[in-house]
């Protein structure tokens, strides 16, 4: 483990704190998010991550420094898969573009907590029982086998347990209320569709965590390492979400290269494991490689998919702005 001096940890919580803030105080009024905006987020939310990349050369050296660049740019790669499932609930909740920023805000702020937890809690599963790298091995095998066949499970909101629990906890209305989560009707409280899609949200970066924290843990066992580099690759996911939206499906290839990477992933934890229970003469996979599989990748992915744009596909076109709630009725939403 890496002696992290305290001053880092307080700067590292010390940037994200004052960064959400300045981002909540920045959105306070419902507005649609413009490519111009979505880029300046992003860049300010990149630079961010690589000034943090440096202060972590700098501070604990070029091994750490690498590692954390290697595990941010593998989230970040990792992360455009939750970009298509925001797709997907923004459209089944009917949720107006103004409101969608304030949505995510809370998404992130949930997946900060929850990531926290399952990399503390992997973190000290594998310092542990090493062996059970094997297991993380096996879910991406199984996740990179599921993307190479294009056979997943199409993602339904509806069914989520996030939202099923929390129709049983309180009821939960079909029109909007602006950016308001509760709402008092005939005395009682309610809550309203945002919220609702807040949970969708949560309940879908529980599953995405899946196949995260054991790639990330096949990057480093550092806490500080790990942690670090997802915050600040979760951080821009909202930037990144409103800057490609739209544009989802014309990167048709990255599907393939999430798999590919997924795949490489998992036997660098194979030889991690094996290197560890079986015998130190099993080479491990170096950061710096890792890194430069990841950046190829992605990079040949990207360039694949605009010089081979896939076949539009016909959309049924939706009226904006309503949602079918759990009643089956559709009830038109408060919009801008």
């Amino acid at each position: 483990m890496l002696e992290v001096p305290l001053w880092l940890w307080v700067a590292f919580a010390a940037t994200v704190v004052v960064s959400l803030a300045v981002d909540l105080l920045a959105h306070r009024a419902a507005h649609v998010i413009g490519f111009k905006e979505a880029a300046a987020w992003s860049a300010l939310w990149v630079g961010l991550a690589l000034v943090f990349g440096a202060v972590v050369f700098l501070v604990l050296g070029t091994t750490a420094g690498t590692e954390y660049t290697t595990a941010w740019l593998l989230e970040k790669s990792l992360s455009v898969d939750n970009l298509f499932v925001f797709a997907v609930i923004f459209a089944y909740f009917r949720v107006p573009r103004a409101y969608q920023h304030r949505v995510l805000f809370f998404g992130v702020m949930g997946a900060l907590v929850f990531r926290g937890i399952f990399l503390t809690l992997g973190v000290a599963v594998v310092s542990r029982f090493t062996a059970v790298l094997f297991a993380f091995a096996a879910v991406l095998f199984y996740s990179t086998y599921k993307l190479l066949k294009g056979d997943e499970e199409g993602f339904d909101p509806g069914k989520s347990f996030a939202l099923r629990l929390l129709r049983k906890v309180i009821p939960v209305r079909n029109e909007y209320a602006g950016m308001k989560f509760f709402v008092k009707e005939a005395g009682k409280r309610v809550a309203t569709p945002l919220l609702a899609v807040v949970a969708a949200i949560e309940a879908a970066d529980l599953v995405f965590a899946v196949d995260s924290v054991p790639a990330v843990l096949a990057v480093s066992h550092d806490l500080f390492i790990v942690y670090t580099s997802n915050a600040f690759a979760i951080l821009g996911l909202r930037a990144l979400y409103f800057l490609l939206a739209g544009l989802l499906d014309r990167f048709h290839y990255l599907n393939m290269g999430l798999a590919v990477i997924l795949g490489f992933i998992g036997v660098k934890l194979v030889f991690q494991a094996a290197h560890k229970t079986i015998s130190p003469s099993v080479p491990e996979i170096p950061s710096p490689i890792s890194l430069a599989v990841i950046v190829v990748v992605l990079a040949v992915s990207v360039v694949l998919s605009l010089r081979r744009p896939a076949p539009p596909q016909p959309t049924p076109a939706e009226e904006p702005g309503q949602w079918s709630g759990p009643a089956g009725r559709t009830d038109r939403a408060d919009d801008d």
